[in-house]
Parts: C-alpha cells; sequence; structure tokens
C-alpha cells in the first residue's frame, strides 16, 4: 500500500459517468445516470437517498457483481490505475476480496448457511494472500477479536444461525478485512440492527478504517450516520447525484431542494421541539423506464417551475468541492424568491 504524500493526495477511486441500464418488458429503465465522483485513501464517502435510487447498484457495479442481463457503461471507472471498465473477469476476481471489499446489506442471506464461519473468514485469505491454513485461522481470530467478538477461536466452528444478527455483521466486517483491502464498500452495514449495536458497528468501521488508511463507502439512508462518519457526501436521487460535497458544507448549506428536504425529515438536538411535527417529502420516485427528462424531482419540489423540465445545470462552488443540479443558482435574486415563494409546475 503507497504511504507518500503524492498517492495520498490521487484518488485512488475515481468515477466519470456511469450509467446502468436494465432491460425490462416495459421498456430500459435508467437505474443510474452519470454518476461522478473521487475517493482519495483514508476518506469516508456516504451515500445517502432513498431506497430505489440506485445507490447499491453503484456499489455493485465498482465490484463487478451486477448480473448478465445489467448493462453499466462509464467513460472511466478506475481503482488505482486499473481500469475496471475494461478489466477482465480475471483481473476483477484478484481485486475484490484483496484490495477491494464489500459489506453487505443483509449479512444472513450473504454468510453460507452450509458452512463454518472459520471456513468463509480463510476463504479469502488462503485463494488471495496464498495462506496455509494454520496462518489463515490466526489472521481469522486476531480479526475477530478486533471486531469485538468474544471466544473468537469457538466462533470458528459455529454456523451462521448459530450467531445473533450483530455478530454476523461483524463476522461480516472482519471477512472484509481478512487481506487488508484498500477500499471498502459498506451496504448500510447498520441495517436491522438496534441502536445501540448501530452505534458500535460505526465506531468500529471508523476505528479499523482509520487504522488501515482505507478508503471507505458507506451507503446509507440515515443522515445521522452521515453526520457522524462521513467527509465527503453524495446525495443520489432516482439514480442521479443531485448534491456532492464535504460533510460541513452539505450540513451547513444543503443546496438541492432534495438535500433540503431529507434534512427537514430529521430531529435536530437541541433545536427540535418536543412533540413538533418533523418534516416530510410527498410524493413517490418517478419511473426511470425509458426517457427521463429534465429534473427528476420537481413532481415533488415545492420550488419546480417550468424551465425544471429541461436541461439542468451543474453548479459548482470555486474551489469544486461542493455541487448540485438545479435550475436556482444560490444568491441570485431569482433563486431567492422562488425558494422563499415556491412555484408549480
Amino acid at each position: 500500500m503507497c504511504q507518500s504524500k503524492s498517492c495520498q493526495d490521487t484518488p485512488i477511486l475515481s468515477i466519470d459517468n456511469l450509467t446502468i441500464d436494465i432491460p425490462t418488458s416495459a421498456g430500459t429503465l435508467h437505474a443510474v445516470r452519470g454518476i461522478s465522483l473521487d475517493l482519495k485513501r483514508g476518506e469516508t464517502l456516504c451515500i445517502v437517498g432513498e431506497s430505489g435510487s440506485g445507490k447499491s447498484l453503484t456499489s455493485l457495479a465498482l465490484m463487478g457483481l451486477l448480473g448478465k442481463r445489467i448493462v453499466p457503461r462509464a467513460d472511466r471507472m478506475e481503482f488505482d490505475g486499473i481500469e475496471l471498465t475494461t478489466a477482465s473477469a480475471r483481473t476483477m476476481r484478484k481485486l475484490r476480496g484483496a484490495r477491494m471489499a464489500m459489506i453487505f446489506q443483509e449479512p444472513m442471506t450473504s454468510l453460507n448457511p452450509a458452512y463454518t464461519i472459520g471456513d468463509q473468514l480463510m476463504e479469502a485469505l488462503t485463494l488471495h494472500g496464498g495462506s496455509s491454513r494454520k496462518k489463515a485461522r490466526a489472521r481469522a481470530i486476531e480479526l475477530l477479536e478486533k471486531v469485538g467478538i468474544t471466544a473468537a477461536e469457538s466462533r470458528l466452528s459455529q454456523y451462521p444461525h448459530q450467531l445473533s444478527g450483530g455478530l454476523r455483521q461483524r463476522v461480516m466486517i472482519a471477512m472484509a478485512l481478512m487481506c487488508e483491502p484498500e477500499l471498502i464498500i459498506a451496504d448500510e452495514p447498520t441495517t436491522a440492527l438496534d441502536v445501540t449495536i448501530q452505534a458500535q458497528i460505526l465506531r468500529l468501521l471508523a476505528d479499523l478504517q482509520r487504522e488501515m488508511n482505507m478508503a471507505m463507502i458507506l451507503i446509507t439512508h440515515d443522515l445521522g450516520v452521515v453526520a457522524r462518519v462521513a467527509d465527503k457526501v453524495a446525495v443520489m436521487y432516482a439514480g442521479e447525484l443531485v448534491e456532492t460535497g464535504p460533510v460541513k458544507e452539505i450540513f451547513a448549506a444543503p443546496s438541492h431542494p432534495y438535500t433540503r428536504g431529507l434534512l427537514r425529515c430529521i430531529p435536530l438536538p437541541g433545536k427540535t421541539k418536543r412533540g413538533s411535527v418533523l418534516g416530510t417529502i410527498p410524493g413517490i420516485v418517478p419511473s426511470l423506464v425509458g426517457d427521463v427528462e429534465g429534473c427528476t424531482f420537481r413532481t415533488r419540489c415545492e420550488h419546480a417551475a417550468p424551465a425544471c423540465r429541461g436541461p439542468i445545470p451543474l453548479h459548482s462552488s470555486p474551489e469544486g468541492t461542493h455541487s448540485f443540479r438545479c435550475i436556482y443558482k444560490p444568491g441570485s435574486l431569482q433563486a431567492e424568491a422562488a425558494l422563499s415563494t415556491g412555484t408549480s409546475v
């Protein structure tokens, strides 16, 4: 793993104009449209958005795990100098588990019920690292202890159904870390876990990331999680990135109406009064089958105008770190008037 300053400043992951199309009986579903982002070593990028916005598909495309009928395209999708769009199946097998790892959303269905925890943990290291089973076993015990599982050695002989949801999720984290990857993708790793276990898992991921200097993509719909762990945020809606930027800037000055709507839906400690009504976003995500034009959020946006049916410009901060797609530009009189009064399509 490169530790020089030039390596630290160079993105380990670069995506330019990623699209994912899924053929259906009703037409082509444009599940992901024009995703572009960069991620450096040691950084945490949180991708946030409603269910069905394309978050998990984006991560599966990076790992080369999309179904055969699903068609991904990108101008560039590069991991540490390796172009993933043209990489062979053999190259992707060498990368997966060794240099790129993924913690899947549901550990019960991701772990094989027919094999012991030990066999599933040791497999990655024996395949990618060329280690003996003895060394792989020692590494598995070490990581189980690191992720907070007691009596780690005895757990190796257990099957997934013998563990609780929190323990299975910790096993998934240990499995992803077996080969010390440079990029880890966590797809809603705290889903279905109670609040206490959620906090432990997030703290664990953050500590391990700092220790190993990994880049991490955390997929979630929980903005509270984003505020605690992210360096950068990418807000997805209907398959498109509508706003990206440093977490402090996004939370302090959200620019896209969808981002503002999401933030209105969560209580703020010390500001939200007990018993007060939280914000909501009316309507549903539109269909992405067939031609998709204009802003897909316009049918749910209180600031929508006829211009939202046309091309939507991408605005960026002078530093280029914060960008969003909207017909309104913050600071303009037109934007301020529209955002204060609102119009309808």
